[in-house]
């Protein structure tokens, strides 16, 4: 088996270290002796929705960003709309998340245009929102942790979130949840980088993106993941006590 991955502007787009997301699909799957090919799609190239089994579209600062609206606009948007819309696996972080929605206004108030696939809108706050976060999926149960720093507040009217605060800021800092999803698209403000945190997350979105493609119940091998929880488990720990 094999998996085709798509990382949308790594050479912009990668200001909090987020390809370790990319990495980490990478080396899940391979212990599986499934093959990944990652294919980076950048400035002035094109978008096939066949072409891919999952995308990634990390975050940036917001000159970057007002450079990939525009291009995402005039060489990407009907390819990724289609993608999205299909079901096939998306993840996006920060300016990602942002960029898939309608707009997104700069602190300085500039207003960037969005991809406006989702029911969201981002406007820059005056204070950014930084430190660990950690939230509950009610839909799987999962308590997903990360590190936000963003100064964006992203409303997403009646799309469902990744998750219910429990500890940290979230979207906007005020309605309680974080990140959003629709379809087998994901939008979060979690850096850390996510999946590193999250193995669980990990394996959903390699087990999701195989039963799509080869169109068939796919049953993951476990991994040994003790490390990776002990950490996820401390940083829960350390935030409840701080409340």
């Amino acid at each position: 088996m094999e998996l085709n991955i798509c990382h949308l502007y790594p050479d912009l787009l990668n200001v909090y270290g987020d390809v370790g997301n990319i990495l980490i699909l990478k080396y899940r799957a391979s212990k599986r002796n499934i093959d990944v090919n990652v294919f980076n799609v950048s400035l002035n190239d094109g978008f096939n929705p066949d072409d891919y089994d999952i995308v990634f579209f990390g975050g940036g600062q917001d000159y970057e960003q007002s450079i990939v609206s525009n291009d995402l606009i005039e060489h990407k948007k009907a390819g990724i709309e289609e993608y999205i819309n299909s079901g096939k696996v998306f993840l996006s972080i920060c300016g990602g998340y942002q960029l898939l929605g309608k707009y997104y206004t700069t602190p300085d108030g500039e207003k960037l245009d969005g991809l406006g696939i989702l029911d969201i809108r981002t406007d820059g706050g005056d204070t950014r929102f930084i430190g660990n976060t950690v939230i509950k999926n009610e839909t799987t149960g999962e308590t997903l942790v990360g590190f936000e720093n963003h100064s964006g507040r992203t409303h997403i009217h009646d799309l469902n979130p990744l998750g219910k605060v429990i500890n940290g800021y979230g979207n906007n800092g005020f309605d309680g949840f974080e990140g959003v999803v629709y379809k087998n698209t994901y939008g979060t403000y979690f850096h850390g980088s996510l999946l590193s945190k999250n193995p669980e997350f990990a394996d959903r979105l390699i087990k999701t993106a195989l039963e799509l493609k080869y169109n068939d119940k796919i049953d993951l091998e476990p991994l040994d993941d003790t490390l990776e929880l002990k950490a996820k488990d401390y940083i829960i720990k350390r935030e409840s006590e701080r409340k």
